[in-house]
């Protein structure tokens, strides 16, 4: 327990709660501040528990009496804890992917100003396909008879401009979309990274480690290797 930057108090969790008042205030002001995420204040708790172990109120004749309980010596401070739920829930959306989330990832890299390019490789990449496959239907020879519209040289020579534009522009489609995949998956990264170290003591008091872990592992893994191909 630290109090005006120096140790005033250290040994078991425990111990500590039952034998000082400054751990007690520090929990108290603590759980009221957890109130903000739906948990159990204790202080309720705790003045309902106190005034049932302290003092018993009779009414005789008219006149109160208050009568204290030989019971309060042994009054455990584990009875003020919440009965609620410290660690929040964790959320999780059921169903379709909202255009919002794709839209967020499509411009978060340059501001979506390579999605275009992609796309655009793509299609030329789909050209060029589709004509070099009508090119090698169209100038080859039916049969031996029939004379061929361009020569075999003409035919291999052309068919083989389409597939180099063909190579190129898979080449410039995976490049580009690695590089915005990269520069995504880097600022979703470093945003994250800064929301957790600014984040306050309560966020880590109700979100368990291992939760924050998959997000930058499993996650972030997704974010790199498979949502830009998909």
């Amino acid at each position: 327990v630290m109090k005006d930057g120096r140790i005033v108090q250290a040994g078991n969790y425990n111990d500590i709660l039952n034998s000082g008042t400054d751990f007690m205030e520090l929990v108290g002001a603590h759980k009221k501040a957890l109130s903000a995420l739906d948990t159990v204040e204790a202080s309720s708790v705790s003045e309902q528990t106190t005034s049932e172990g302290e003092c018993d109120i009779v009414s005789t004749n008219g006149k109160v009496q208050k009568q204290e309980n030989q019971d309060n010596q042994s009054f455990k401070v584990d009875d003020v804890r919440p009965k609620g739920q410290l660690v929040q829930e964790e959320e999780r959306e059921k169903g379709q992917v909202g255009f919002s989330v794709y839209w967020k990832y499509i411009t978060t890299a340059y501001g979506g100003a390579l999605v275009p390019l992609i796309l655009l490789a793509q299609i030329l990449f789909q050209i060029f396909q589709i004509g070099s496959n009508y090119w090698m239907a169209w100038g080859s020879p039916v049969s031996a008879d029939i004379k061929p519209p361009v020569g075999s040289f003409t035919l291999i020579m052309v068919y083989l401009a389409l597939a180099i534009a063909s190579a190129i522009c898979v080449f410039a489609r995976s490049i580009l979309l690695r590089i915005a995949g990269y520069k995504t998956a880097t600022l979703l990264f470093k945003k994250m990274h800064l929301r957790i170290f600014r984040a306050p003591m309560s966020f880590f008091d109700s979100t368990p480690s291992g939760r924050i872990l998959n997000r930058a592992s499993t996650d972030q893994s997704a974010v790199d290797m498979n949502i830009p191909y998909q």
